[in-house]
């Protein structure tokens, strides 16, 4: 891990360790045009090939119903029965809060407005597969789904060797009252929810993470369906002090690190004495890891920026805009105020990364690769639209009318100042 000197950084250097877009690579591109393309003109057939090509595996029929869900999840050990139980109940006492109605505004007398959320009725949420087994994001994309009302549920996730899903993911459904599982994994599945098959029926938006292929898919559909936002690697800030404690600095970066050899897990520390003891512990605790390949690769990969103070720590966290941010100090209450681009904040040296994503409550599924300076994290809000109504009275035609006559012809929209002409003279 590269170590900088804060002061010593010109803008431009700063601008470039901020920036983590990967080079475009026009071969991914390619492939997944392909797929889209192959999935919009052969449906099923195009999913059940790709799946004996990229899964290696020949499936009989491309979805689990929900009594297979059952006996698979029936298969959970206890231990993690219960768990998912916690995480979930946290999970949705934290996004029910956020289920909110608006008060109704006179904005002039007589000319009411207001807004009304509206679930959207058909969404698609993508489980991924790969290197690590996702119960949790199933958790953080179905439960908010559920609260807003989306009426219709579309759930990919790759299929594993025997061509089903894991106990932990079978248990998710059976909690969640999800009753089919699609077993189409990679930007098969991205095109498959955005243009519907035999099978799988069109969604509006899709929803969660994924490797390259996903993320590329999502990108290229978008003219076609809405997707959550914009997604790159995982990737943890942490801002430390004097009062942080180094092994647990490490852990949160190692935590991160195991992700994905292309995960960033930055430190940016007040003296040389906290990144040395930090980098020291990295490498301890790194040798024990089950995934320290991955995880070193992105230790690599990543760095530490040393400054003069906590105010200036703040200054390049708020430019590099992290997923996760961890203030790993015992002053963390005063740094509040100080952040201003973050997708997700944890609190002083007892509360790890770990904790947001699996079970505080909050939901992990957060803008990467700078866009927390324009995007928040998945919420119920995410799964909504909201819907303008007014209304107008006699006294509020008579109100607004000369304004809106007045304005639209400004604008030379004859037709806009009759509508409301035409009114005024009916009424006066």
């Amino acid at each position: 891990m590269k170590i900088y000197n804060y002061t010593d950084l010109s803008k431009s250097k700063i601008e470039e360790l901020c920036s983590r877009q990967i080079e475009d690579d026009k071969l991914i591109e390619s492939r997944v045009a392909d797929i889209i393309k192959s999935v919009k003109a052969d449906g099923d057939k195009a999913l059940f090939n790709f799946a004996k090509t990229f899964d290696k595996v020949e499936l009989e029929k491309l979805f689990l119903d929900g009594e297979e869900l059952k006996a698979i999840a029936a298969t959970i050990p206890a231990e993690a029965k219960k768990a998912i139980d916690t995480a979930h109940q946290n999970i949705k006492n934290f996004h029910l809060s956020q289920l909110k109605k608006e008060d109704k505004v006179e904005t002039m007398p007589g000319v009411v407005c207001w807004r009304e959320a509206r679930a959207i009725e058909k969404v698609g949420l993508y489980i991924p597969g790969g290197t690590a087994v996702l119960p949790s994001t199933f958790l953080m994309l179905a439960t908010p789904a559920l609260i807003a009302g989306c009426k219709e549920i579309i759930v990919c996730s790759p299929p594993q060797q025997d061509g089903k899903t894991n106990c932990y993911l079978a248990y998710c459904a059976v909690l969640l009252g999800i009753e089919k599982i699609f077993m189409i994994g990679g930007a098969q599945a991205v095109a498959a929810m955005a243009f519907g098959t035999e099978s799988v029926p069109q969604v509006y938006k899709i929803f969660g993470p994924g490797n390259r292929y996903v993320t590329t898919a999502k990108t290229m559909v978008q003219n076609k369906v809405a997707i959550d936002m914009p997604a790159g690697p995982s990737e943890v800030l942490v801002v430390a002090d004097e009062t942080a404690i180094p092994s647990f600095v490490a852990a949160d970066l190692l935590a991160q690190a195991e992700h994905g050899t292309d995960s960033q897990a930055i430190l940016v520390a007040t003296s040389n004495k906290i990144i040395a003891e930090t980098l020291k512990e990295v490498e301890k605790q790194l040798a024990i890891l089950p995934r320290k390949g991955i995880a070193a690769k992105a230790i690599e990969n990543s760095y530490a920026v040393l400054t003069d103070n906590i105010e200036l720590a703040m200054q390049f966290s708020n430019e590099y805009a992290p997923e996760h941010l961890i203030l790993a100090t015992e002053q963390y209450q005063g740094l509040i105020p100080l952040i201003t681009n973050a997708g997700s904040v944890f609190l002083g040296n007892l509360t790890p990364e770990s904790a947001g994503d699996y079970a505080s409550g909050t939901n992990h599924t957060l803008p990467t690769s700078g866009f927390a300076k324009a995007y928040s994290g998945v919420s119920v809000d995410a799964f909504i639209k909201k819907i303008t109504f007014q209304h107008l009275s006699t006294v509020g035609l008579n109100n607004i009318g000369t304004t809106v006559e007045t304005l639209a012809a400004a604008e030379g929209l004859e037709a806009h100042k009759n509508a409301v002409s035409i009114r005024l003279k009916e009424f006066n």
